[in-house]
């Protein structure tokens, strides 16, 4: 046992709220607290509950770091109506984005995730797709400047190309990122996403070279995928995923910010949301601690 992993969950680790979806703000920040995790990742639905002033109150009070907020995007629309009421809410979360960073303990990132969305209803255009996704990050760009806030792309596995996110690959995001300032636009590292990928080493290191790796996430791959596969998520160590491989890249960029762990499982949900994060934190000691040093 490292002696990271001796006094407790490591300190790298951040739980994304999605890992215990049912849990309220207040629940979701106490039982991480009272764990040892130093960190969490937001999702909008919660905080908005309860108002962006007293959720940036109760983040404040919690004494964790602020890692990601998610999430932004879904503007593959065509101009209209319903894509300027797309853009005007990812203005929002970007203004929530910074209020929480702001309010974070010291260490917080401003990083607002980005999952792009899939092909409009009847459409078959997945080129045109993706560029109304740089489009889209073009109009946001100055906003998330202002506001000083990273837009992290986030390539979805294949799988979800057609509802969910016409950007697949690391590489694709990288490229559509590459218009955009690194401070303003980067890509998130989702291991889930990008284990299959027989690109992503190079896909990494690339990143780290563009200095676009706005946060890196982790959770693990294990078939049989159930009949939802968006519910395919398991504890880091539970599956296929080679987390030394994937840890080791991004560490070798310089990457030194926290890792999220972001589980969609429906089983995992109707758990005890403390057991949870207990479990979490022990399963990443195991997968992925050993790999950061």
């Amino acid at each position: 046992m490292t002696l990271r992993q001796a006094q407790g969950p490591d300190v790298r680790l951040s739980i994304n709220q999605a890992t215990i979806k049912y849990s309220d703000l207040a629940t979701a920040l106490r039982v991480t607290a009272e764990a040892g995790v130093q960190g969490i990742g937001l999702w909008r639905e919660p905080v908005n509950e309860v108002g962006l002033d007293v959720a940036a109150r109760m983040l404040a009070d919690s004494g964790l770091r602020f890692t990601t907020h998610c999430r932004g995007g879904f503007f593959t629309l065509p101009d209209g109506a319903e894509r300027r009421a797309a853009l005007d809410d990812n203005r929002r979360a970007i203004e929530e984005t910074a209020a929480l960073a702001a309010a974070g303990a010291e260490g917080s990132t401003a990083v607002l995730v980005l999952v792009a969305g899939g092909l409009p209803e009847g459409s078959r255009d997945l080129i045109g797709a993706r560029e109304r996704v740089r489009d889209a990050i073009g109009e946001l760009s100055a906003d998330a400047a202002a506001a000083g806030v990273t837009l992290a792309i986030e390539p979805l596995h294949p799988m979800f190309g057609s509802d969910r996110c016409v950007v697949a690959t690391l590489g694709q995001a990288l490229d559509i990122a590459a218009d955009f300032d690194p401070a303003v636009v980067g890509a998130a590292v989702d291991t889930f996403h990008i284990w299959w990928d027989p690109q992503v080493l190079d896909q990494i290191a690339r990143a780290g070279r563009e200095g676009r790796i706005a946060t890196y996430q982790v959770c693990d791959w294990k078939t049989p995928l159930p009949a939802d596969v968006l519910l395919s998520r398991h504890y880091p160590g539970d599956g296929v995923i080679d987390f030394a491989s994937l840890t080791q890249a991004v560490v070798a960029t310089g990457y030194d910010r926290d890792i999220e762990v972001e589980i969609f499982n429906a089983d995992i949900w109707a758990q005890d949301p403390a057991e949870v994060v207990r479990r979490t934190a022990e399963s990443f000691a195991a997968a992925v601690s050993p790999h950061l040093v």
